[in-house]
């Protein structure tokens, strides 16, 4: 597939608010009491589960009730069990794997309108129950009369009007939040939900879903190394602006691996191509959970489901090769300092370049160095909010963003590599700073695995 350049739709407005707002909110009101209510009785019938658990089942009852922006709000808590109480982040796994589905007679029916051909045509076989069902889209499996096998990515019927009603109602929120609560004033709520507005309607374009996978699936092999990660190639010619055909993978999601050396070792390979898209190409995988990264039958590790990336133009991006340089190869975070000046973080008067770097190393230096398995994005967050505190600048909402994704590889090696630190772990690097990565493994007498 040949990529272009990655353009979207323009978005609707975002800043506006009428009758249909004010009956959705009115609805989520309703439905988030009313699963309330249910868990009292629930509560009340089996006591000895106690009450936060109850209350939080119905937190989830009601999301799956509500349609996919509660879901990924969901998706978001059960990722990031540091920044949410434990019962609840728990409970709202079930949001990565128990999205309802809907029936296959509309995927059907999305499918011809926008291939303007029968399924019965473009398909020797096509199974109306789906592999799997998400908040934006669900999947098909699918073969086509050459005999490949495929999967169609499918969206949900009246998502784009859902979630722009909704996104309406949460910027709301976010500016009220602003003018009574500090942290979400200094969070800067508002501009991260214009910034997901913008993301969620590139998402609910396919044909941007599909170029965008093509190219991070070229960007995994652009150093000649990475051969045992993948992500699947797209068959354009089956692809519309709301279907997506793509190459079946066969593997389970990277949480169900057997934890040992093995599973360390497939965290480290994700978490390499990773931070190779962040820091190198620009466009990185932007929802990492545990149902978009598979270890494949064969070994491999794959990336899927592109509807969420982020891009980073190149002050960031040298930001945040500032920012490991210090923490991988040599402990000086002066270059970082010079980085957060540019980009209007901390203003001249702060101090001088060796002055802001000893202050972004306190703040930095002990999460970024220490294991993921202790990680804490609470405290990753709280830093950023700290120093705009301090500041009195806006926190950078791209540092935010890219946290949460850590927060994602913090739960993996909580269970898979409690001893693995991806902030100091060259590998991961080996491509980003190569001269330097290969002197220190020389130096170290440490050989880098493939």
């Amino acid at each position: 597939m040949t990529t272009g350049p990655i353009t979207t739709r323009p978005a609707p407005p975002l800043r506006t608010f009428g009758v249909r707002e004010f009956l959705r909110l009115l609805v989520i009101g309703a439905v988030l009491v009313f699963y309330q209510v249910l868990a009292v009785g629930k509560w009340a019938i089996a006591p000895r589960r106690g009450w936060p658990l109850h209350a939080s089942e119905g937190v989830v009852d009601a999301f799956f009730v509500l349609g996919p922006t509660f879901v990924k709000v969901g998706q978001l808590m059960g990722s990031s069990p540091g920044l949410f109480p434990k019962v609840l982040a728990d409970t709202c796994l079930r949001c990565l794997d128990e999205v309802p589905p809907y029936p296959g007679a509309q995927a059907r029916a999305t499918i011809e309108s926008d291939l303007g051909r029968p399924t019965a045509e473009l398909f020797s076989r096509f199974d109306d129950v789906p592999l799997s069902s998400a908040s934006v889209a669900q999947v098909h499996l699918c073969v086509l009369r050459d005999g490949r096998e495929v999967i169609m990515k499918v969206q949900r019927r009246g998502i784009y009007h859902r979630m722009k009603v909704d996104l309406r109602i949460a910027y709301i929120f976010a500016r009220a939040l602003e003018k009574f609560i500090v942290f979400f004033k200094t969070a800067n709520a508002s501009a991260i939900i214009v910034d997901l507005h913008a993301a969620t309607f590139a998402e609910l374009d396919s044909v941007v879903e599909a170029r965008r996978q093509a190219r991070f699936r070229e960007s995994i092999s652009a150093f000649g190394d990475n051969e045992y990660v993948t992500a699947p190639e797209v068959f354009t010619e089956y692809c519309g602006s709301r279907v997506i055909c793509m190459e079946r993978m066969h593997g389970s999601p990277l949480d169900q691996c057997t934890p040992g050396d093995a599973s360390e070792l497939v965290v480290r390979r994700a978490a390499k191509v990773w931070m190779e898209a962040l820091v190198l190409h620009g466009l990185f995988h932007g929802d990492v959970h545990a149902g978009n990264v598979w270890v494949l039958d064969d070994g491999r590790v794959s990336f899927l489901d592109f509807g969420v990336m982020g891009e980073l133009d190149e002050q960031w991006r040298m930001l945040l090769q500032d920012l490991f340089h210090a923490t991988v190869v040599d402990g000086d975070f002066t270059r970082l300092a010079g980085s957060v000046k540019r980009l209007g973080i901390v203003t001249d008067d702060v101090g001088t370049d060796a002055e802001v770097g000893l202050i972004l190393q306190a703040v930095f230096a002990p999460m970024l160095s220490d294991t993921l398995a202790h990680f804490s994005l609470t405290d990753f967050i709280k830093a950023l909010v700290g120093m705009g505190k301090q500041y009195r600048t806006s926190s950078p909402e791209e540092l935010i963003l890219v946290g949460k994704q850590l927060g994602y590889f913090e739960r993996y090696a909580i269970e898979l590599a409690p001893n693995w630190a991806l902030g100091t772990d060259p590998f991961v690097f080996k491509n980003v700073f190569p001269a330097e990565i290969a002197a220190l493994s020389t130096a170290r007498g440490v050989e880098l695995p493939d």
